[in-house]
């Protein structure tokens, strides 16, 4: 049992206090808090291992230990400060492995969370370990690492390492992907092995395989599962050979763990298959399903598999049977019994939990409020989930399978939230483009005094199939605005998810139509329904889609509002096509290929509306996002300087679609928060 050390917040902040009366939440605010992360419940189910991340500053990046939480909330540190640690994962009799790169590299570690805390180094290999997860046998690890295609590790690294002494620095192609996210390709292609805890050896289960397992370049130990008996292999992967850059398909293959025979590809749909998970015991596996190749936001559905007959069937997941249409399932676990499926999905502005009945099909609420993750069981029987809100970053919680009893876990960043004021969100909906209900939050500026009228900060998130729910974002978190004195409204378009999968497709091929109708109509009934929000002082912000939807408002809507914030977002359409390496996504959201279907590329174009543009702007970029390559950044700049219309760019050569070092995220909120000060709150 674990000592009962009772904290309110983790690592560095230990011991924090708020001395003063609260201050309007900021950025600062924002990087302070304290981040769980990965969690998992021990064997007994009586201890949760998570990661915790903290801001460090002077290294300019977070910093993750391991602590323990107990089934009454006693927290307990369980790696040393000074060691980077993550991904957590117990072993049958009660240990934790993880990774950690205090050796140099990224390798896996063990502890004892009821002796001595030592921390023992259990793999020395010559690459660096990613996805991990101990075999429930508890003799071995399952684990990936990047290797050339028929080379071992050594043979990968010999390569590296002869490479590394050349001195022309030319890269030599002759397919794609020649980058993706934010890195050129090397070749090398992520596989998984099978490592022996007493030999240290490790044995690749797909060397003949060509391809990504787990899939790249976000693509976990969620990807794989292993069998209650620790004899099975089951495996997502990407095999689509010069296809891959417009293909979605995702395969499940099956291997024996100790490699005694090739991988078998499971499954023949040609969309994406992915997330096995076993039943506890052992006979049948779910996963999840697209249906519609080349579609990347296609609805998920649970598929189950006998794995005896191989006979499968698919389940719709119905929130409340059907009462709010069908949902796209995210993460999920089988009941303690093997009847019901407990999954989360995006649910009219939540992230809810829904337990699903496997024979019957049906499916019920569990809990929806704020942002649900990772739903697991404790020895009570009572789900451990993360929860985190607009109010709050993510906390664990329990609740009954029956829906009762939500509780807290932990409180880790109490006291920091204490320090902050925070604007007080709420929910609203409105009619908007087909007629349709569509659904939107409002954040009040903290000390809102309904008398006078506040400038609006409108956020339009991105994806386009996303949502700006009930959830702490540490991006695009709304409490940043509305600590700077401005109400916040957002707007979940046509396009969103959370709301039906025929809600969703709409954007497909429509992307300036009805999503900007429902933005233009959401800010109405916005205004209408809160009298304090100033129409006059209205500054629209957005990144990726919501890049692209902030310049075709420049053209579209020259006159509505104050100021614009670009932040990754398309200037042209077409040209993006070309330079972005993920061909799946224009193909299917413009119903083609730009010499196929050209119309599609120049319905929405906002390259073609520049002669309007007169609002001033904001342009952000990062240099190393290859998704919406910067050069589109610099095209807008480019259109707005030539125009004479007042500008600024913001690039970050070191941030890919995201900023994620600190003193990068507080330089990009600061430009932010001034240049809405100068254009947008000035009476």
């Amino acid at each position: 049992m674990l000592k009962p050390i009772f904290l309110s917040v983790c690592l560095a902040t230990a011991g924090f206090a708020p001395a003063q009366a609260p201050r309007p939440f900021s950025i600062h605010d924002m990087l302070a808090m304290d981040r769980i992360q990965e969690f998992r419940v021990s064997p007994d189910g009586k201890t949760i291992a998570f990661t915790c991340s903290v801001t460090d500053m002077e290294a300019n990046r977070r910093r993750s230990g391991l602590w323990l939480a107990g089934m009454d909330g006693a927290l307990q540190r369980l790696t040393p400060e000074n060691m980077s640690a993550f991904s957590p994962r117990w072993s049958k009799d009660g240990m934790v492995y993880f990774i950690s790169t205090k050796s140099g590299s990224s390798q896996v570690w063990r502890i004892n969370p009821q002796e001595s805390r030592v921390t023992t180094q259990v793999t020395d290999l010559p690459l660096g370990v990613g996805a991990m997860e101990v075999s429930p046998t508890g003799d071995s690890l399952i684990l990936s690492m990047a290797v050339f295609p028929g080379k071992t590790p050594d043979e990968t690294k010999k390569i590296h390492d002869e490479r590394s002494k050349i001195k022309s620095s030319g890269m030599v192609y002759d397919q794609l992907f020649v980058r993706h996210w934010d890195i050129w390709k090397d070749g090398t292609r992520s596989h998984i092995f099978h490592v022996n805890l007493k030999t240290g050896k490790a044995k690749d289960l797909m060397p003949d395989l060509d391809g990504d397992a787990p899939t790249m370049p976000f693509g976990g130990s969620e990807e794989y599962a292993v069998s209650p008996d620790g004899k099975t292999l089951i495996f997502t992967a990407r095999l689509e050979g010069r296809q891959e850059p417009w293909s979605t398909n995702l395969d499940l293959w099956e291997v024996p763990v100790d490699g005694s025979k090739a991988p078998e590809r499971i499954t023949a749909n040609l969309a994406t298959d992915t997330h096995p998970v076993f039943s506890p015991d052992g006979k049948t596996l779910a996963y999840t399903a697209m249906t519609r190749p080349g579609y990347e936001a296609d609805r998920l559905d649970l598929v189950i598999r006998d794995m005896a007959s191989k006979r499968e069937r698919r389940i719709v997941v119905r929130a409340d049977d059907g009462k709010f249409g069908d949902r796209s399932v995210s993460e999920f676990i089988w009941g303690l019994d093997g009847k019901e499926i407990f999954c989360t999905a995006d649910h009219l502005g939540q992230v809810a939990i829904f337990a699903v009945d496997v024979a019957k099909g049906t499916a019920r609420i569990v809990f929806a409020d704020g942002a649900a993750s990772s739903p697991c069981f404790l020895a009570n029987g009572r789900l451990v989930f993360g929860r985190n809100t607009m109010t709050s970053p993510l906390e664990l919680f329990t609740i009954g399978a029956d829906a009762k009893g939500l509780t807290p876990l932990t409180k880790i960043n109490e006291a920091r939230l204490k320090a902050t004021l925070m604007g007080a969100p709420e929910q609203f909906t409105f009619t908007g483009a087909k007629d349709d209900v569509v659904y939107g939050y409002i954040v009040k500026p903290i000390n809102l005094d309904p008398a006078k009228k506040y400038p609006v900060a409108f956020l339009i998130h991105g994806g386009p199939q996303g949502s700006f729910g009930n959830s702490f974002h540490y991006r695009w978190n709304p409490q940043a605005y509305a600590g700077a004195g401005y109400a916040v409204v957002m707007i979940d378009f046509h396009g969103s998810t959370g709301y039906g999968q025929d809600f969703t497709d709409a954007i497909n091929g429509d992307w300036g139509g009805a999503p900007f109708e429902d933005l233009m109509k959401g800010l109405d009934a916005a205004v209408k329904k809160y009298p304090f929000l100033d129409e006059k002082r209205v500054g629209a912000l957005g990144a990726s889609y919501g890049g692209y939807m902030i310049n075709w408002i420049a053209g579209q809507a020259p006159d509505r509002f104050r100021a614009l914030i670009c932040h990754d977002g398309n200037l042209d359409e077409r040209i993006a096509y070309f330079n972005t390496e993920e061909l799946w996504f224009p193909e299917w959201e413009h119903e083609g290929t730009p010499w196929e279907n050209p119309d599609g590329y120049n319905k929405h174009n906002p390259i073609d509306h520049v002669d309007k543009w007169k609002t001033p702007h904001l342009v952000i970029h990062g240099a190393k996002d290859y998704r919406v390559v910067y050069t589109q950044g610099l095209s807008t700049f480019t259109a707005l300087q030539r125009r004479g219309v007042p500008s600024r760019l913001l690039i970050f050569p070191d941030e890919n679609h995201w900023v994620l070092k600190p003193a990068n995220s507080i330089q990009w909120h600061e430009t932010v928060i001034e240049w809405l000060d100068r254009w947008v709150k000035q009476q």
